[in-house]
């Protein structure tokens, strides 16, 4: 009877899974390199502009190229570690000392937070459409952005990327499988120990993170995971702790007294700075160099974004209420045990079991809130400040970390979106799903509750409010990138008669000058301590000398030149000596600068 019935395979059997649509991520894959190599055409074009802080981290690069020092504090100061220079020497010991190459390993930090970003939007829980948003936004560089990512000043370009990873971490480990933790945890420390050595900025994002696994990982943390994340943490800041125990030194104190606190601001002017200038500075809407009106309208919206933003995390965090005790539901009616879970990567990649999902829902709120909390919390510190009021324009670097926070920042924006039926869906062929997996709809995105005509005549306005403020955000930003590219050809200028004023010094023999802050470590830097240069004011005084061993070159030599911008102060001042008489100088010009020659 059986003998004819041919049995087919089991996989022929089963229903073929719908593919996922890639046209989300190859996109974002085009505009990832779109901001990456926007950027490298602004490195290739001198941009943004150099300054001899920049050139202090290079000189730091320089010598532990040569062997012949290794820093664990930027020149002059006991705070802002050195790691820019650390991940710059081997470049500068290969091809020599350039702003480009100085420059590289932050692009390379750069192109590494996108691509962290995109992971962290699809692990939060967004779909491949939101997380092709999230870069887009963030493949945009006004003067500000830019500057903060490229220019290897000590500390800025490494934050965002080592935030987001200490976010990733965070929702691997509470979220995640429970075998091969270990090597997360031992990461995390790690990537904190090192951030704090670099740059306390970050210290909210440590702490916010830190919170969730407390509250998650209490019991492993009191094993051997406790252990391996305490050793990784100091292991990452030891060269801070070393130094403090060898010197005496106090980094916290140190980064407190160069908050400006010897140049008070009043409250109206710290307010303004920190929270209308601030955000729209840091978050890429700003001219080079300044903030026009109609720019600032980010401000308003970024602090409501922020609270909504938090305001959902937390609702979503808070543990739902026991059902009341009545007939059992209908099996139709009963969310789908994956349903919660969302975009977390365990469930997209299709490894995850199907328990779990309300945890998991959890996680993620729990991991946006501690962003969400993080950046308040610097934007809060940074509003306190008198940087904030006094240097708003340029102390809006301080706020470069709140970045990281832009998947959980943006969330109100998506869900209400989504819910008006606004945004993109990720379509298969059996139907329009809510993520990319058929059934489920995307975690944190609210059941369709308003099924009046008011109820959906407010959540249509919700979302057409929310696609205008995304449109106005990415115009916005997109205007103020072209800002950045219109400035180019300055700067490129600026920096070729730079390279004149080194190439005339050499051959004229000048190996000792003295000339402003702003000239000397990047003359220094630029001519590879071919010439040295010890810093005066306008006064012809003695500067500060970040590297004291520059300043006793120079005096030793009778010779030493002096070389100043022209139309500077300190050139008007120079002009002084110049003619006939004991002391005099004599004159050397090149495009946009002066050299002073003592007379012989």
């Amino acid at each position: 009877m059986t003998a004819g019935v041919r049995q087919e395979p089991r996989e022929a059997t089963r229903p073929r899974a719908p593919r996922r649509t890639r046209l989300p991520a190859l996109l974002a894959l085009l505009v990832g390199l779109g901001g990456v190599g926007y950027r490298l055409a602004l490195l290739l074009a001198d941009a943004p502009p150099t300054n001899s802080d920049e050139a202090t981290m290079g000189l730091a690069a320089l010598h532990i190229a040569g062997g012949e020092g290794f820093p664990v504090w930027f020149y002059g100061q006991a705070y802002m570690g050195t790691l820019e220079a650390y991940l710059a020497a081997p470049l500068v010991a290969l091809a020599g000392p350039s702003v480009l190459v100085l420059r590289l390993p932050t692009l390379a930090l750069y192109a590494l937070f996108l691509a962290l970003s995109w992971r962290l939007t699809r692990r939060l829980g967004g779909d491949r459409w939101f997380a092709l948003l999230v870069v887009g936004f963030l493949a945009l560089g006004s003067d500000r952005v830019v500057k903060n990512q490229l220019i290897a000043g000590g500390g800025y370009p490494e934050l965002n990327p080592a935030g987001v990873v200490l976010a990733l971490l965070t929702v691997s480990l509470c979220a995640g499988a429970s075998g091969a933790r270990l090597p997360r945890w031992a990461a995390w420390g790690l990537v904190s120990g090192l951030m704090l050595w670099v740059d306390p900025l970050v210290l909210p994002y440590v702490l916010g993170t830190g919170a969730v696994l407390l509250a998650w990982r209490r019991r492993e943390l009191a094993g051997p995971a406790g252990l391996v994340l305490a050793g990784t943490l100091l292991l990452g800041a030891a060269p801070m702790l070393l130094d403090s125990l060898r010197h005496g030194r106090n980094p916290l104190a140190a980064v407190l007294a160069a908050s400006g606190g010897d140049a008070a601001a009043s409250w109206g002017e710290r307010l303004h700075g920190g929270l209308v200038v601030g955000p729209s500075l840091a978050t890429g809407f700003c001219s080079p160099g300044h903030c026009a009106r109609w720019q600032l309208w980010w401000a308003p919206v970024f602090l409501l974004l922020l609270a909504l933003a938090t305001a959902t995390a937390w609702r979503t965090l808070r543990p739902p209420s026991a059902p009341p005790v009545s007939a059992p539901a209908s099996p139709a009616s009963a969310p789908a045990s994956g349903a919660d879970l969302g975009e977390l990567p365990f469930e997209a990649n299709g490894k995850s079991p199907r328990s779990g999902g309300g945890d998991a829902r959890r996680v993620s709120a729990a991991v946006r809130l501690a962003l969400l909390a993080a950046a308040a919390a610097v934007l809060a510190a940074y509003a306190a400040s008198n940087a904030a009021g006094r240097t708003p324009i340029e102390s809006a670097r301080y706020l470069s970390v709140l970045a990281v926070a832009t998947p959980a920042l943006l969330w109100p924006l998506w869900s209400a979106a989504r819910r008006a039926g606004l945004w993109p869906s990720c379509r298969h062929p059996g139907g329009v799903v809510g993520s990319d997996r058929p059934g489920h709809r995307h975690l944190g995105e609210p059941e369709p509750i308003h099924r009046t005509t008011g109820g959906r005549m407010r959540t249509r306005a919700a979302g057409v409010a929310a696609v205008a403020v995304l449109a106005g955000m990415l115009g916005t930003g997109a205007v103020a990138t072209a800002g950045v590219i219109g400035g180019v050809p300055a700067t490129h200028a600026e920096a070729d008669r730079h390279r004149a004023l080194v190439d005339t010094l050499g051959a004229l023999g000048v190996r000792q000058v003295r000339g402003g802050y702003w000239t000397c470590n990047r003359l220094t830097f630029a001519s590879g301590e071919d010439v040295r240069c010890a810093v005066v004011d306008d006064e012809l005084r003695p500067g500060f000398d970040r590297l004291p061993a520059y300043r006793r070159a120079v005096d030793a030599d009778p010779g030493a030149a002096w070389v100043a911008p022209a139309g500077s102060p300190l050139a008007a001042r120079l002009d002084t000596r110049l003619g006939p008489g004991p002391g005099a100088l004599d004159l050397v010009t090149v495009a946009g600068w002066r050299i002073y020659l003592p007379r012989r």
